[in-house]
């Protein structure tokens, strides 16, 4: 029975794992994941009961010096998304500075009087584990920190030691969302974000961070078949952009579908009908109108 719960803010400059991590503690894929930068657009709400303690983690955009709307919004989700919370993960690569990013989400973090945790990412990189000493030197230097503890989201290193830390910070209640509740992103949002990481992954450069993913149907078949139909739109900026995405006979955009739905039929647990459009929206990013119909807005 849950009589406690967490409500934990994780933060950091792109691609240092925070999605990555949110997946680890909750222990189902709810953020997608790429290699690629700003991933992450909006805040996501990931679930985990643990023992009598329900922890509420919001996974944010990576921290950026933001150059279109969409990049002033994400900031400013990161900004909210600091506050009111019981605690926060600073994520960090174990570099033995403190960049710019990181030190102004530590600014943000002083502001709001937040009780803060360092996550050192990417341990499992190092040869020797000696070389945390002097990053955890330099960010002790500058925050006192509740707890600095070296993790690999990717295997899992040191992520229960950080959930006994982020425990401490739990507060006497009843819990936040139903116990078999791991998201509070409807299931045709995190489709679409799935479909938006096999663009992030099948795609180079400037193209993928210039699309948006809507899902215009999802039905579940009425015929006892269990078959969800689910139609998509790609939206990108530019009609050379289009091009690229369809590519050669169809080629990319199949392989795109065929990732996607692999993926969104595992997490459905279900077969699913896969069907996908691509439409030139020019210079969406900077558009109000637009960004609101995207669903990226603060109201």
């Amino acid at each position: 029975m849950i009589t406690k719960t967490a409500m934990i803010t994780i933060c950091g400059r792109p691609n240092v794992g925070k999605s990555t991590l949110t997946n680890a503690l909750v222990g189902e894929k709810i953020a997608i994941v790429s290699p690629k930068p700003q991933t992450t657009r909006t805040r996501i709400l990931a679930v985990a009961s643990r023992g009598d303690t329900q922890f509420v983690f919001a996974d944010t955009p990576g921290f950026h010096r933001a150059r279109t709307k969409l990049g002033n919004y994400m900031d400013d989700v990161v900004r909210q998304s600091v506050a009111d919370v019981d605690a926060a993960v600073l994520m960090a690569e174990p570099v033995p500075s403190v960049g710019d990013p990181e030190k102004k989400l530590i600014a943000r973090i002083k502001e709001n009087g937040v009780p803060a945790l360092l996550a050192v990412n990417k341990v499992d990189a190092l040869e020797d584990k000696a070389a945390l000493l002097p990053v955890i030197a330099a960010y002790n230097a500058v925050f006192d920190f509740a707890a600095i503890v070296p993790i690999s989201a990717q295997t899992g290193e040191g992520v229960e030691e950080l959930l006994a830390e982020l425990d401490k910070f739990a507060q006497p209640g009843p819990a936040l969302f139903p116990e078999d509740v791991i998201s509070d992103q409807p299931e045709k949002q995190i489709c679409a974000e799935i479909v938006r990481e096999k663009l992030l992954l099948c795609l180079d450069k400037e193209v993928p961070h210039g699309t948006a993913v809507v899902v215009t149907r999802f039905a579940e078949r009425d015929d006892g078949s269990d078959i969800i139909d689910l139609d998509v739109t790609i939206y990108c900026e530019k009609a050379s952009h289009k091009g690229i995405i369809i590519g050669k006979h169809g080629a990319m955009l199949k392989k795109i579908g065929e990732l996607a739905r692999r993926d969104i039929e595992a997490f459905m647990g279900t077969k699913v009908f896969l069907q996908t459009w691509v439409k030139v929206k020019e210079n969406w990013r900077d558009s109000d109108a637009l960004l609101r119909n995207f669903g990226f807005t603060n109201e």
